[in-house]
């Protein structure tokens, strides 16, 4: 297809891959999840149509876990009057009659949730049914000890800008330029970590598990497997916008990736760079149907608010698993509630304002890779052209960016992302935490290096940049 790599893409066939991996194990563990969540409430429904719909589609989602498990071909994406259906056909119709172990890995994952949506899609009373939506609200209330612990630091924080901006800086200017730097670059660490939390890999973690992914001390233990950071020159560009004359607005683009507590860390940078004047609008791309089981849908950020806004509520009743092992959560302290509540205010409060904005679109549930962003979304592309930088999270954005092709290693960013480096006007910045084989931009040797260590050092992310003028390289991690 026009706009593709010409490098060869990861497939699911390659058995010494994630992709493989992913296809064998994960997946049908996804969709039995989802089999499970339909059959329940499925039995809560009182309403016979919806019932026998519900019915329709647990069968539905039990024929493509055959169809995965037994590697059948690829089927044509029933048409439920989504725009997408044609493209993810066509594309399907060139790629040789692929069975589900021999299939590009990018064009199957996002083939397996368009399917998933289509079981719903075609129905009446289960369109906006989200089967992964109490995963999500679950995974975030598991991660209570981190969120009260960044709710605290986000208050602090928040307090001292709004103070330095009434008074004169009691330290020298260079001192609190160095000051402000570091300080942006933890906030982007903190959003970059909060990445690990991602259901669709998480499929065997427990809830104990998940905190030791989260916190201060987590960070503190994973700030040695950044290997190259390049945070400083994005906080000098966005520098740079904010003292530039005639021109108020500077706007920072977020290409989400999970709900939960990811979504929760990217609100934290997102009102820390408003708070900061570093950004005058941060617009957040959320998904349009439920996708990759955690990615942020706009239902996902006023359920997150919600939680905010009643969080003694959302924290203290007992979940289902908790009713049954006779277990009462702990109550919040009236501090940790006032801190919550109070990052409801300030983030509804920029929302109401304009100056925090979700735009969806469904360019980012297409099949294909963002190589293909000029050609099938110009509209998308010309509004991100507006951007002073665009943040794009997690594994799959970093997977489609690059085309989620077998690159050499050593491979400048801004060539993997083809289109959307040198000189197409973006200023790209990709926080990720590695789970999928796809990495560049490493230094000659630092793949095998990686490779070589004990914990299996091939687990690579790339966060990286380019500025307006030229790529940066990536700032790398293992993870």
């Amino acid at each position: 297809m026009e706009f593709n790599t010409n490098t060869p893409p990861w497939r699911t066939s390659d058995k010494t891959s994630f992709a493989y991996v992913s296809a064998r194990d994960r997946w049908p563990v996804i969709i039995t999840g989802a089999i499970d969540d339909v059959h329940r409430a499925t039995a809560s429904v009182e309403d016979e149509e919806q019932r026998d719909e519900g019915k329709r589609i647990v069968e539905d989602l039990t024929k493509l876990k055959y169809e995965l498990q037994h590697d059948r071909p690829l089927t044509p994406i029933i048409d439920d009057g989504s725009p997408d259906v044609g493209a993810y056909n066509e594309e399907l119709s060139q790629l040789d009659s692929p069975t589900w172990f021999n299939v590009p890995w990018l064009y199957a994952e996002c083939y397996l949730y368009r399917r998933v949506a289509t079981s719903f899609g075609t129905s009446k009373k289960w369109k906006n049914y989200d089967i992964f939506s109490k995963q999500k609200l679950s995974t975030f209330r598991s991660s209570r000890p981190a969120v009260l612990e960044l709710a605290a630091k986000y208050r602090k924080l928040v307090s001292q800008l709004e103070h330095d901006r009434q008074s004169p800086a009691a330290e020298p200017q260079d001192d609190a330029a160095d000051a402000e730097k570091l300080l942006f670059i933890e906030m982007c660490e903190i959003c970059l970590w909060g990445n690990a939390t991602d259901l669709s890999l998480l499929t065997s973690l427990t809830y104990d598990d998940i905190q030791k992914l989260q916190g201060s001390e987590a960070r503190k233990i994973a700030e040695k497997n950044i290997i190259v950071n390049n945070l400083p020159k994005v906080y000098n560009m966005l520098k740079a916008a904010q003292k530039r004359t005639g021109d108020p607005e500077r706007r920072v683009d977020i290409v989400l990736d999970n709900a939960g507590f990811e979504l929760f860390v990217d609100l934290i940078l997102a009102g820390y760079l408003l708070s900061a004047n570093l950004a005058t609008t941060v617009i957040l791309h959320p998904k349009s149907i439920p996708w990759f089981v955690s990615d942020v849908v706009p239902a996902d950020f006023a359920a997150l608010l919600s939680a905010l806004a009643d969080p003694q509520t959302f924290y203290t009743t007992p979940s289902e698993d908790e009713k049954h092992l006779g277990k009462t959560p702990q109550a919040l302290s009236e501090i940790e509630a006032d801190n919550l509540f109070y990052l409801f205010r300030h983030w509804s409060s920029f929302h109401a304002e304009g100056q925090l904005v979700l735009r969806p679109s469904l360019f980012w549930t297409q099949a294909g890779s963002y190589w293909r962003l000029p050609k099938i979304a110009p509209s998308v592309k010309n509004d991100l052209m507006e951007s002073e930088l665009i943040i794009f999270k997690g594994d799959l954005n970093y997977r489609k960016l690059t085309g989620d092709a077998m690159w050499n290693p050593t491979t400048p960013f801004p060539v993997a992302i083809g289109p959307l480096g040198l000189n197409s006007g973006l200023r790209i910045l990709a926080l990720r935490t590695c789970k999928a084989d796809v990495v560049v931009g490493l230094e000659y040797g630092e793949d095998e290096r990686l490779r070589a260590t004990e914990d299996g050092g091939g687990d690579t992310g790339a966060p990286s940049i380019p500025d307006e003028s030229r790529p940066f390289g990536p700032a790398t991690l293992d993870s």
